[in-house]
């Protein structure tokens, strides 16, 4: 296992640790990985070589494209777009779609499918989790920064029990699995409350009682189930 990320994870554990509105830790190591693919795409690597020949044939998703376009580098965007077009366009004819099961209706289902900047993450993603994985067996410090954690959202408490399923002992994996449930559990029940709190409020008889920690319960409520990624950059 390549330890390359035990400290942007130690860094991003120790900022949601100390202040728990910056949500799952797991969450903002993810958009760290999608930043550095964004930035890199649009910047260095844009006129490698091997990096062109896989956005031509992968293309991107509808979210990184927007998150790409919102960037403002319309100049490295166009150049990307315009070598994925000029090959595509050699790939794809009008009469083949007439015909079920051709290769230009199979090359759209593949663009459809496949993301370079998804791919990229999914691998560097899974090094992240290997090496938190990684950190809560062999450090005693990481283990109190895991259980310190205001909570971690429902996909990626998944993704770290996968991760640690096939990495750890079995009786160790006890252990991590307890520790992360003794997180996310606390935080799940806390949350209900909040929402059915914040459904009270709508009706009349509820109306003069305080909101407490309801105003905000659907946005958190959307960030843990789902995760709190893809955040759009603010220009």
């Amino acid at each position: 296992m390549q330890q390359i990320y035990t400290i942007p994870i130690n860094e991003h554990f120790d900022r949601s640790r100390e202040d728990h509105s910056c949500g799952c830790a797991v969450c903002s190591l993810f958009r760290m990985l999608e930043e550095n693919e964004l930035d890199l795409i649009l910047g260095a690597s844009m006129m490698e070589p091997d990096v062109r020949i896989k956005t031509n044939e992968q293309g991107f998703c509808a979210t990184h494209y927007e998150m790409m376009f919102n960037r403002k580098n319309r100049l490295g965007m166009a150049l990307t777009l315009e070598s994925h077009l000029d090959e595509l366009r050699g790939e794809v004819s009008d009469m083949p779609l007439l015909v079920p099961g051709s290769r230009a209706r199979h090359r759209i289902a593949e663009l459809e499918e496949n993301c370079y900047v998804c791919g990229r993450i999914t691998g560097n993603f899974a090094h992240v989790l290997d090496n938190l994985v990684y950190l809560w067996q062999t450090d005693e410090a990481f283990r109190e920064k895991f259980a310190a954690q205001p909570y971690f959202c429902l996909p990626h408490w998944r993704a770290m029990l996968d991760m640690a399923k096939t990495k750890l002992p079995k009786k160790t994996y006890n252990d991590f699995s307890h520790a992360a449930s003794e997180v996310v559990l606390p935080y799940f029940d806390d949350l209900r409350g909040d929402v059915s709190w914040f459904c009270k409020k709508f009706d009349y008889r509820f109306d003069s009682e305080p909101w407490g920690n309801s105003k905000d319960a659907v946005e958190r409520a959307m960030k843990f189930l789902r995760g709190d990624i893809h955040r759009k950059t603010k220009n």
